[in-house]
């Protein structure tokens, strides 16, 4: 059985959509796009620096942009299940068919503005720390003040807060923490700092008219298969301010069966995640257009099978 995942904010990287853009109707797709949601893509996908793409509005929906960019360009898929970290869900409700492309980037375009909006409140950010137990980073974390706002599996949980807050932590490890990295990303997602932002994404979401997903859909609340369109969205506004539990999402792609896991461009964070705590399964990240035609076997072989 075989996963389709996209990424989340923090993936992006200067440059990284100009070889996709060489393939035939992608220009013109990201063009349309642009038109629709007010935002050159193109220009921030290939020419715009490294702090230009770490401004959250620009950020969200240019990641969702070259999800859908690249997945198109893999052909005909039909994933057994779908799921996106953060930002990533939204590319994986079009995925799924319960958003049309269009509509996910205006969704998402109107997330990042009121996002960026909400950061710009209080000096936030996240760090991602490495090794450790949770049992003994989630308390120690609380303890700062600092919430875990990805909790990501395979020794990996994201903690967000002020960045006094962070600072302190950077200072005072939890146990078995090997390192605290700064994520390029503007502000405390998934806690409290980003409440004002979930108004704003209901008010958005109001005009939407989603559709049932037509391939399993596996949700970050909770790890749990959503077969609702309705409910998606509504997780989806929800989701701004609350923890992403990615961790829980693997466990329900083993439960799944799954024997095969393909990250949409950006690649490289969730495959990195999957190939700790999912052994057995294969996994291919789309970096550039050159991973295409190993990710088009793989989909073979599992239409096959």
């Amino acid at each position: 059985m075989l996963v389709l995942v996209a990424p989340g904010q923090g993936a992006q990287t200067p440059g990284f959509l100009t070889p996709w853009l060489d393939l035939p109707g992608a220009a013109e797709r990201l063009a349309a796009w642009s038109d629709a949601i007010g935002l050159d893509l193109a220009h921030y996908g290939t020419q715009a620096d490294a702090d230009a793409i770490r401004d959250t509005a620009v950020a969200q929906p240019l990641l969702v942009a070259a999800g859908l960019l690249s997945a198109a360009a893999l052909g005909d898929v039909n994933p057994g299940a779908v799921a996106g970290h953060s930002v990533g869900e939204i590319t994986a409700a079009a995925f799924a068919g319960v958003l049309d492309d269009t509509a996910a980037l205006t969704l998402v375009r109107k997330r990042g503005l009121a996002m960026a909006e909400a950061a710009a409140i209080t000096q936030t950010g996240m760090s991602a720390l490495l090794g450790g137990d949770p049992e003994t980073t989630v308390p120690h974390l609380e303890k700062l003040g600092l919430t875990p706002a990805n909790v990501n599996g395979a020794g990996q949980i994201v903690a967000a807060g002020t960045l006094e807050q962070l600072a302190a932590l950077e200072a005072d490890k939890p146990e078995g923490v090997r390192r605290v990295v700064a994520l390029k990303v503007a502000g405390a997602f998934h806690t409290r700092h980003m409440a004002p932002a979930v108004e704003a994404l209901a008010k958005a979401a109001a005009d939407l008219s989603p559709a049932d997903p037509r391939i399993t859909y596996v949700s970050n609340r909770d790890g749990q298969a959503v077969d609702s369109g309705t409910e998606v969205v509504s997780r989806l506004v929800g989701q701004v301010a609350n923890p992403v539990r990615w961790d829980l999402c693997m466990e329900t792609f083993k439960e799944l069966g799954a024997t095969a896991l393909i990250e949409v461009c950006p690649g490289g964070t969730l495959t990195g995640l999957a190939k700790r705590a999912l052994p057995g399964v294969t996994t291919l990240a789309l970096k550039t257009p050159d991973d295409l035609d190993a990710a088009r076997e793989l989909i073979a072989e599992h239409s096959a099978a």
